[in-house]
């Protein structure tokens, strides 16, 4: 069969084939498959694609969209998964072993508004296992390389779906977001990642890793893609207790509705994100072209102060790993997973856990279970609490004076496999990115050119209060479409 039209094609371009009949949903679909089949090999976004349950579900699309009764525009484009996010029939291993076996009896809330929709869950995607990382070099399986450079990382944990949307494997996919997972390997593989606001998406069948800053989001090719999907996953749902109870939906709306100019909008430049010597100079160069594109679109600058940011990278790695560490206590061999048996309980307790989980799982185990504990619980969780307070109150008074953020995504463009072998080295990529899910607010990370060295991507970061989505993504989709 003959390659589609579809490399890069958007969400929206593509409904738009399909409502004109230029191609069907099993045509579509098996053109994915085509591509997968002929470059994930070398990728390796993918640890698993049931071609026969997507063909099935983009026939049953064509059957819809023949009798007049598509779900909605978007019926039958595929759109793939990232691995913590439950698909019924389909395995959720988290990219661990401790999980490898694990069928899921349900879907996610996210998957099943994707499904209402006529969306196709496409494939299982890659991840650092758990999604603790920012490279996708700890998955249990496989790394997925940056189809931008084979030799280099496509960011973490949301790697594979990165990849994904960047090799045009999917016209979509989800990622989830606890520290920057969405937005960082967006900005590494030069695509639109959106974070929502905490509570706007549903958690509802995602395996948890730190449960106050998990969110999913979708990882697309443009704003109004992102703005789809916003309007397909976002909502109340009594599944998920800390499920925002206001309306959601009208993001596409607002996308193609986004001013020609910025007149009238303040933007605000954080003081502590442009630090001397914390950025790479491609990096820099690119966001500062950024900021001047929206100056000359009419934005008024404003500096702000986020003063403490420089706690964030410490404070997170105190509250994501006390919470990974009661989340993961779950993944003991007794009821689902891998078990390995032992001379005694306890025994094979620490087989199934030692064997079952990698080393950065552990590291984040063992860091959580450490400031959790007896006497060090006020010296570090209580206080990483009180200062996650300030970090949030400095975002509530910076929007006081603006009504986005512009800030760098990343501190360096892709990273080659293996050149961040110290933990800490790795933590400290995602120091642009934490401080937005302590806060809660909403952020997005849009393509701003490439870095002139290395011929890789550069990402610039743009932040919105909570529940200010459409806000956000008017102001993405300006500073993106000129």
């Amino acid at each position: 069969m003959a390659m589609l039209n579809t490399k890069d094609r958007p969400v929206h371009a593509i409904a738009e084939d399909l409502a004109a009949g230029v191609y069907t949903s099993a045509e579509l679909t098996a053109d994915y498959i085509a591509r997968v089949e002929k470059e994930d090999n070398v990728i390796k976004a993918f640890l698993k694609l049931d071609k026969e349950a997507v063909m099935l579900a983009a026939e049953e699309s064509d059957r819809r969209r023949a009798s007049g009764s598509p779900l909605s525009p978007y019926d039958g484009i595929p759109v793939g998964i990232k691995d913590c996010i439950v698909a019924e029939g389909e395995t959720c291993s988290c990219a661990s072993k401790i999980l490898e076996p694990v069928v899921s009896p349900y879907d996610s809330t996210a998957v099943a508004q994707l499904k209402a929709n006529g969306f196709i869950p496409f494939g299982r995607l890659n991840m650092d296992e758990f999604a603790m990382g920012s490279s996708c070099e700890n998955s249990a399986f496989q790394k997925t390389a940056n189809p931008r450079d084979p030799q280099r990382v496509p960011g973490g944990s949301s790697g594979g779906s990165a990849a994904c949307v960047a090799a045009s494997f999917a016209a979509a996919a989800l990622g989830s977001d606890t520290g920057g997972s969405i937005r960082q390997p967006a900005a590494f593989c030069g695509i639109v990642g959106l974070k929502p606001t905490y509570g706007r998406v549903s958690r509802s069948g995602l395996v948890a890793f730190a449960s106050s800053l998990d969110q999913i989001g979708p990882m697309t090719h443009d704003v109004e893609d992102a703005a789809i999907l916003l309007d397909a996953i976002a909502g109340h749902d009594p599944m998920d207790s800390t499920s925002l109870p206001d309306p959601a939906g009208g993001f596409a709306e607002a996308v193609r509705k986004a001013p020609e100019s910025f007149k009238g909008v303040k933007i605000g430049l954080p003081k502590e994100y442009f630090a001397e010597g914390g950025l790479s100079a491609g990096v820099e160069k690119a966001v500062r072209e950024s900021i001047e594109k929206a100056k000359s679109l009419g934005a008024e600058l404003v500096e702000v102060s986020l003063p403490h940011t420089k706690y964030a990278v410490a404070v997170y790695y105190i509250i994501a790993t006390a919470e990974a560490s009661a989340n993961l206590a779950r993944f003991d061999g007794m009821r689902y997973g891998k078990r390995v048996d032992g001379k005694d309980l306890v025994d094979t307790y620490f087989k199934s856990r030692g064997e079952g989980f990698g080393d950065e799982v552990k590291r984040r185990i063992l860091l959580g279970t450490y400031v959790l504990s007896s006497g060090y619980y006020d010296a570090y969780y209580l206080r990483a609490q009180k200062v996650r307070t300030l970090i949030r109150r400095d975002f509530e008074e910076a929007f006081k004076s603006c009504d986005v953020l512009l800030t760098p995504v990343t501190p360096t463009v892709a990273f080659k496999f293996g050149e961040k072998s110290d933990p800490l080295q790795m933590y400290l990529s995602d120091i642009f990115t934490i401080a937005l899910n302590l806060s809660g607010n909403c952020g997005i990370s849009v393509p701003a050119g490439t870095d002139a060295e290395t011929g890789m991507p550069v990402g610039v970061q743009l932040l919105a209060p909570a529940m200010a989505e459409a806000r956000l993504l008017s102001a993405a989709q300006t500073l993106t479409r000129n």
